[in-house]
């Protein structure tokens, strides 16, 4: 503890919070099942310049930074450990430059994105990448764990909107990477290695995305499916078709059920799975035509098309009450796996079988255009057994996704939540290189030890 009061003591005072309700506020992020410690303070600089001050003294005093954005992450990658300080991001906030020429935005990190994305809008630009928590999250905090969203199956994650960063590194030493070109292929791309590091090589203190023109008003189409094996096939069968729609999402039977009882949508308790589909292309109409075809085709019980945005808003209520409805039930664990569209109803069966297996209730949706599926877990944080049961599906689900030639994480990160899954999925050598990467950036081991697998210093 002498070291963090004597590194505090060489900071700006204005920067360093110490009111203990406060300090404690930031311990961790939204994640279950994840370790955390009240931090020894909190530092939250407004500058490139002060976050260069303060990680120049964390390394000479041998203290541990733990990045933060906005805390909405589902990982634990912004959880403090004890004698930890947590470097927050939330006072820079500003968008420096929309640049309508070139499609740009410059942004600070503590950007929350509904903002950047409303702020490119009013310059009639789009900026697609739309996590769940596009209201409150951060482009920071997006960034360092390429977000993914319900526009990836056709737009991307994050990552294939970053440009170029300014980050701070382990010692202080400022670097800029990337570019505002559209073309650019000059050394080795240092942009894309520090998107999704979940702050373990660097604190990022200026984000250059990429913009698009903004799209048209898009199309929906809704529909359910007696069967889960249907709803699986018009999802593969539109992923083979050719249209690329800007949504596709999936709801399992147990999610269709528990967002019918909270908002009364009268979904009907038929329903083994509900999809949903938008198009903003050109030609919207005729694509949601052909995917009605396909739904019809192979068996959904009702299909509904819509071109109005009110209308198509209360047809998107499901999928955006998905989480609520299912937080209601109890307590809950949020899984994030992505396996090939092909092995989307594979995932899915797995989980009802396991989750009859185990006396849980867990409920599935996620982004079926691109296999990243949200198995969640209910269970009972007072009972250790129903705990236990918890886990052990989550680890089930987890190894199952991996052996349908999946992914342990889609978008939320490895964090410490998964920690010891990363090199399950990742072979010896891969990991010997990523620890290569990591010694090179962070060799004092101070930026956010534990988390991607990485062990914490000793």
């Amino acid at each position: 503890m002498t070291d963090v009061l004597t590194f505090l003591d060489a900071l700006p005072q204005e920067i360093v919070i110490t009111d203990p309700d406060i300090v404690a506020s930031y311990s961790r992020d939204q994640s279950r099942f994840t370790d955390s410690a009240v931090p020894a303070a909190v530092l939250a600089p407004r500058t490139t310049a002060e976050v260069s001050a303060c990680m120049a003294a964390a390394q000479r005093d041998s203290v541990v930074v733990i990045p933060r954005g906005a805390g909405s992450g589902l990982s634990g990658a912004a959880n403090a450990s004890a004698g930890s300080v947590v470097l927050s991001l939330h006072r820079m906030t500003a968008i420096r430059e929309i640049d309508p020429v070139n499609r740009l935005a410059v942004v600070e990190p503590g950007v929350v994105t509904a903002d950047l994305r409303a702020r490119a809008a009013a310059e009639g630009l789009f900026y697609p990448p739309d996590p769940g928590s596009v209201a409150f999250s951060t482009v920071g905090g997006n960034v360092a764990t390429n977000a993914g969203g319900m526009c990836c199956v056709k737009y991307g994650v994050t990552g294939d909107f970053v440009l170029g960063l300014e980050v701070v590194l382990a010692d202080g030493r400022i670097m800029r990477t990337g570019r505002r070109t559209v073309k650019g292929v000059a050394g080795y791309d240092l942009t894309h290695l520090l998107v999704g590091s979940e702050g373990t090589l660097g604190v990022i203190t200026e984000i250059t995305v990429r913009l698009l023109p903004a799209p048209r008003e898009a199309h929906t189409l809704v529909a359910s499916f007696p069967t889960l094996e249907s709803a699986g096939l018009a999802v593969s069968e539109i992923a083979a078709s050719g249209s690329t729609p800007s949504m596709l999402e999936i709801l399992d039977r147990t999610t269709v059920q528990a967002v019918d009882r909270m908002t009364k949508m009268g979904i009907g308790e038929d329903t083994a799975a509900l999809v949903l589909v938008q198009s903003d292309d050109v030609d919207a109409a005729s694509v949601l035509a052909g995917i009605e075809a396909v739904c019809s085709g192979v068996g959904a019980v009702e299909v509904v098309v819509s071109s109005d945005p009110t209308e198509a808003a209360l047809l998107l209520e499901a999928r955006r009450s998905a989480l609520r409805a299912l937080e209601a039930l109890g307590d809950w664990l949020l899984d994030d796996v992505a396996v090939p569209r092909s092995r989307i109803t594979d995932l899915i069966a797995f989980v009802e079988s396991t989750a009859a297996e185990l006396g849980l209730i867990i409920g599935v949706f996620g982004h079926a255009g691109d296999g990243n599926l949200h198995p969640t877990i209910i269970y009972d944080e007072s009972d250790e057994s129903s705990k236990a049961a918890a886990v052990a599906a989550f680890d089930a689900i987890t190894r199952r996704a991996l052996e349908l030639g999946g992914t342990i994480t889609g978008e939320h990160g490895v964090g410490r939540l998964k920690s010891s899954w990363l090199a399950v999925e990742h072979d010896e050598t891969s990991m010997s290189v990523q620890r290569a990467v990591k010694a090179a950036l962070d060799p004092a081991g101070i930026l956010n030890p534990g988390v991607g697998g990485f062990a914490a210093r000793a």
